[in-house]
């Protein structure tokens, strides 16, 4: 079995943390914080990791993608990863979105898993309606058959975010707040564009996106071996799943400002080892 420190989502690793909104707000003034650094030995190591896989393997992932995140949950059913009881804590927009206290949310997560999120969201909060969907038909599977799993409470099914139509499920512009936990790393850099802009159909004007994935020098990108290496801070894990690891400037400047995606302003924020500092930025960008 693959080894669960590749996985890892403790609240105390090297995350990024991003709060978006679709529209408006008004400028932030930009907190300056301390990156992770590397140790001389894991700087050597990485600067001369420089073999990338084949095309033809890398052809090969992309095309298995879905059949990969199934196997990885028939070996580990639901019992990989601990439930996220921290979301409500590290994301108080899920709150502070209310424009009063008992205001019903529509939300969705957009890859679901087994529920690890979702569930526990909906036993804290009575509130809240949730659509949720997954690359993986096993885990989509795997939360209808939850002992939590009522259709009045949420609506889940299989989805591949880069090329399924979201409108097909839930209607355009009606959900409150979209969470991408632990989600865009696993697909491909050059299709993370068009999951954005599949979730921005059905977000509500100036509702706001709750982003939470994988930052530059995690452990987990450390603990690679050399072979497993598909492009720059983009890596394969032995089971085929894949995992890219974000920086401030890729989030600031690339997936919410050079596409066209309809926000002006979004905060970023870096997870260190037993600190949380923000970091917050304006973006700008037109149609």
């Amino acid at each position: 079995m693959k080894d669960s420190r590749m996985f890892h989502e403790n609240t105390s690793t090297d995350c990024l943390n991003l709060t978006t909104t679709s529209t408006g707000g008004d400028a932030f003034q930009k907190k300056g914080h301390s990156a992770r650094i590397l140790s001389p030995e894991e700087a050597e190591r990485l600067a001369k990791d420089k073999v990338l896989m084949t095309d033809f393997k890398q052809l090969k992932l992309e095309k298995e993608a879905q059949k990969n995140w199934d196997l990885f949950y028939k070996r580990n059913s639901t019992n990989f990863f601990k439930d996220r009881h921290w979301t409500t804590r590290e994301f108080q927009e899920l709150k502070a979105c209310r424009e009063f206290e008992d205001q019903k949310l529509t939300i969705l997560e957009a890859g679901c898993g087994v529920g690890n999120c979702l569930f526990p969201l909906l036993e804290e909060d009575l509130n809240i309606f949730a659509y949720a969907c997954d690359f993986s038909p096993r885990a989509v599977e795997y939360v209808k058959k939850n002992s939590l799993y009522s259709t009045e409470r949420c609506k889940v099914f299989q989805c591949d975010l880069t090329k399924d139509d979201l409108t097909e499920n839930i209607p355009a512009d009606s959900v409150d707040v979209v969470t991408l936990i632990f989600v865009l790393s696993a697909i491909h850099p050059d299709k993370m564009r068009l999951v954005l802009k599949n979730i921005y159909k059905v977000l509500k004007p100036g509702k706001c996106v709750l982003f939470r994935d994988y930052g530059l020098y995690d452990h987990a990108m450390l603990r690679f071996k050399s072979g497993s290496k598909l492009g720059e801070n983009f890596y394969v894990r032995q089971d085929g799943t894949r995992s890219y690891f974000f920086t401030e400037g890729w989030l600031e400047l690339w997936t919410f400002d050079h596409h066209g995606l309809g926000m002006t302003h979004g905060t970023v924020g870096m997870r260190l080892p037993g600190a949380w500092e923000p970091l917050a930025v304006r973006t700008r960008w037109f149609p």
